[in-house]
């Protein structure tokens, strides 16, 4: 502006004023195309971010508590196919989502409510989930390792920790995916559920302590050899941690649904079940019957009258009472029939 000011001394106001307004236009459009038109809210992906983190780490936990303990899927060359080690590598954009997370999270407090998303909502407690999550990830890279070193032909030891340490896994994922879901629908999670599947894994932990407890003797007397079972002592001692680790999660998890007022699912079932209840009212009527007179009763004389009889009950049955015509009745004889 200074250099064409040298030349158009007299336009100097016309043009400032031409950019001004060419820059307030394209900032104003933006706006509103960031808004209204195609919104992209770094609060929303966050919250997704955070979700699909728990779901990954779930999927490693399932993985690995089906296939390290499993000896029978092993090929002829003595390795596992490609496909059935996917989940390895699950755990590791867990491990590198500190610095998206924080940057999402410094927009989210400078942007507007929307949706479900209030102008105070917690996004605090999203990081504070977020650590929890990398943490439980380090231990999973842990097993990684393990997982790539595990033996070919099972010991006496593996085989009698591998129903012990298999539900340490799948419990622990369970929990992770109600988790997960309960943060993606934004609705309060089943603690039922998850408390359910926590005692579960907190359960095998006892039976894996048992056995380690019957092991001792067995190792005092040297009938087992401590560099055999060493591993496989590891490997469930960081699954230990683990489900320490998800049991912070839940809680967590737990104060993010009150302090961002989630949606009770309880209340949401028993309205979307409350429309039912006319059908089954109305189902229940039908096999009452309505039986419509066939006769006046002032047309009946010294006695005449006409009894119908229904056997059984039903929407047929009311529908045939309905159109059943009375034969001929005598003076002085009774008629009964029969539906």
């Amino acid at each position: 502006m200074v250099t064409v000011s040298g030349y158009r001394v007299d336009k100097i106001l016309e043009l400032a004023h031409q950019r001004l307004s060419t820059i307030l236009i394209g900032a104003a459009t933006c706006m509103i195309i960031s808004l209204i038109v195609c919104p992209v809210w770094a609060g929303e992906d966050l919250h997704k971010l955070l979700s699909t983190n728990l779901e990954n780490l779930a999927t490693f936990l399932e993985g690995f508590g089906s296939e390290y303990f499993s000896f029978s899927e092993i090929d002829e060359s003595g390795k596992t196919s490609k496909e059935d080690k996917g989940f390895l590598g699950a755990y590791k954009a867990v491990l590198n989502s500190k610095a998206t997370e924080e940057s999402l999270a410094n927009f989210a407090w400078w942007e507007p409510g929307h949706g479900s998303f209030r102008l105070r909502h917690p996004w605090k407690q999203y990081l504070k989930i977020g650590v929890l999550a990398r943490e439980c990830a380090c231990h999973l890279q842990a097993l990684t390792g393990y997982f790539n070193s595990k033996p070919q032909v099972p010991t006496e030891f593996h085989k009698r920790i591998e129903a012990s340490c298999t539900r340490m896994c799948i419990e622990s994922s369970k929990v992770l995916k109600e988790l997960a879901s309960s943060i993606k629908t934004m609705t309060q999670p089943s603690f039922s559920a998850a408390e359910t599947h926590l005692h579960r894994s907190k359960a095998a932990v006892d039976d894996f302590k048992s056995i380690l407890a019957t092991t001792e003797t067995l190792l005092l007397s040297n009938k087992l050899d401590l560099s055999e079972i060493f591993p496989a002592i590891t490997v469930a001692s960081v699954l230990i941690d683990v489900i320490n680790c998800v049991d912070k999660i839940s809680e967590a998890v737990e104060d993010l649904s009150v302090q961002a007022h989630f949606k009770n699912a309880k209340n949401k079932e028993s309205s979307s079940s409350s429309p039912e209840k006319p059908p089954q009212q109305q189902h229940q009527l039908l096999h009452r019957g309505i039986v419509k007179p066939v006769i006046d009763v002032d047309d009946v004389e010294g006695g005449d009258s006409v009894v119908i009889e229904i056997c059984g009950g039903g929407s047929t049955t009311a529908a045939a009472a309905a159109e059943v015509k009375p034969p001929a009745v005598k003076k002085g004889e009774a008629q009964i029939v029969r539906v």
